[in-house]
């Protein structure tokens, strides 16, 4: 007589052993050795009975200006630059740039102080310059890499390689959905997600899929697909839900560690809620004229974003994040820095403004950043890409306002003062959110990752 076939694979064989003894004596073992102890430090606050500190934020909305934006053409004036214009860079070579250096390139706009403050910021921003008063601005922001796509994923998840959780995704696992109709974590682009590096700057990495970045698009629909059918009812539509659940679950139970097929099903049951208050979330016609015209609409894509980000925070979301491009500007950089400080000046005024009147302000983290900055000297009529010093701000959410942290060199070339690196700025986000960015921790291969790997300081000086 043939013997049975044998058909669970060892994995499923561990798994089913370890609802009995043998798991009961193996978690006693791991236990004792300190194994489970260490991997329940990155257990997320949110399936804790605490945070690890008391949160200043409760949200954060990042506004990405991807393409690498010239610190000494916005935030970080230069008058020494100007006045050497067309001279010889006396930098033979520049290591954070990508080719070799080019004559000096004075700033086209003028700066000029404003708020009590008397903090300078260039013509380019007249709405923002108005809330100067707002803004922590860190001019020694420095990162590892002048290459848009590993600078991108620098700034996004820590890491310069693909297969990391991005800085949404830690905020997620650590602490949860506020609002269960809702994700936690959304990524905007009023230029259509062309973000370099695609999703990986928004993606889980090697966390549950569930915790990955959901994308929103442009104009009146911003979600696809989230009316039901013609002629299908919600209870129709829940059965069907139900059905599909039951296959997808009774797949699951052979393949445990399939984090995308859980994440799928989650995904289901929460875009079957979301009918019910995401089209209220993303309906911008619920807003005053006034408040509209505020963010500049309807003629700014990125006015658009920036209202329906605060919509979002509003109605719990963790993580918003906020893509717009075109600073990539080697060549015609006086067109393009003008069309694109006009595209998002006045929604970010706006923005900042309707946080604080809606009570909002204190309690959401708003960071203006680029992957890198731009060089000091010409490249053609425009900038080379520049790692080594460049400008990020933050705002509201327990940041000191009007206060200038750090600086570059008299002419922008590197971070000399108080220089903040890409893990200290996320270690400062964390910290804000409640979360010490050292025992915030997920076990991947046989590894406890923090985002901020094995460096990062809380930027204490701009903390209130």
């Amino acid at each position: 007589m043939s013997q049975p076939a044998f058909t669970r694979s060892r994995r499923t064989f561990l798994r089913e052993a370890g609802h009995g003894f043998l798991g009961t004596a193996l978690t006693y073992l791991m236990t004792q050795d300190g194994f489970l102890a260490q991997a329940a430090e990155g257990k997320p606050a949110a399936a804790g009975a605490r945070l690890h500190r008391p949160a200043r934020a409760k949200s954060v909305i990042v506004l990405f200006m991807q393409g690498g934006v010239s610190h000494v053409d916005t935030f970080d004036p230069k008058p020494e630059l100007n006045r050497r214009h067309q001279q010889a860079s006396p930098e033979k070579s520049d290591p954070g740039a990508q080719e070799k250096t080019g004559k000096l390139f004075g700033s086209p706009w003028k700066f000029a102080p404003h708020g009590q403050s008397g903090i300078e910021v260039s013509e380019l921003f007249p709405h923002v310059a108005r809330r100067v008063d707002d803004l922590a601005i860190i001019r020694g922001m420095r990162t590892d890499t002048a290459a848009h796509a590993a600078a991108g994923l620098q700034m996004n998840t820590g890491f310069m390689r693909n297969g990391f959780p991005s800085v949404g995704s830690w905020i997620s696992y650590g602490l949860g959905r506020a609002n269960d109709n809702l994700p936690s974590y959304i990524v905007l682009n009023a230029s259509g997600l062309g973000q370099i590096g695609g999703s990986a700057n928004w993606g889980a990495g090697f966390m549950p899929a569930e915790h990955q970045g959901v994308p929103f698009g442009g104009g009146p629909a911003p979600v696809a697909n989230l009316r039901s059918l013609k002629g299908a009812d919600a209870a129709d539509q829940r059965g069907q839900l139900d059905l599909l659940a039951r296959f997808n679950q009774l797949h699951l139970d052979q393949q445990a560690d399939n984090t995308e097929l859980a994440a799928r099903i989650a995904s289901y049951e929460l875009a079957f809620r979301m009918q019910t208050s995401a089209p209220d979330a993303v309906d911008l016609s619920q807003e005053s004229d006034e408040t509209r015209v505020l963010y500049g609409l309807p003629k700014s894509g990125f006015g658009q974003s920036c209202l329906l980000a605060r919509r979002l925070v509003e109605r719990g979301v963790r993580f918003v994040q906020l893509y717009l491009g075109g600073w990539d500007s080697h060549q015609g950089l006086k067109d393009s820095y003008e069309r694109n400080g006009a595209a998002c000046d006045q929604p970010i005024a706006g923005l900042l403004t309707d946080l604080k009147r809606r009570g909002l302000f204190e309690t959401t983290l708003v960071v203006w950043t680029s992957e890198f900055g731009r060089t000091p000297h010409a490249q053609g009529n425009g900038r080379d890409h520049h790692a080594r010093g460049f400008t990020t701000w933050l705002a509201g959410g327990g940041v000191k306002g009007g206060i200038v942290h750090g600086a570059t060199d008299e002419l922008g070339y590197a971070a000399v003062e108080k220089p903040v690196h890409v893990h200290d700025l996320h270690a400062t986000i964390l910290h804000l959110l409640g979360i010490d960015h050292e025992k915030l921790t997920y076990r991947h291969a046989s590894r406890d990752y923090r985002l901020t790997d094995v460096h990062g300081h809380v930027v204490q000086d701009i903390l209130a």
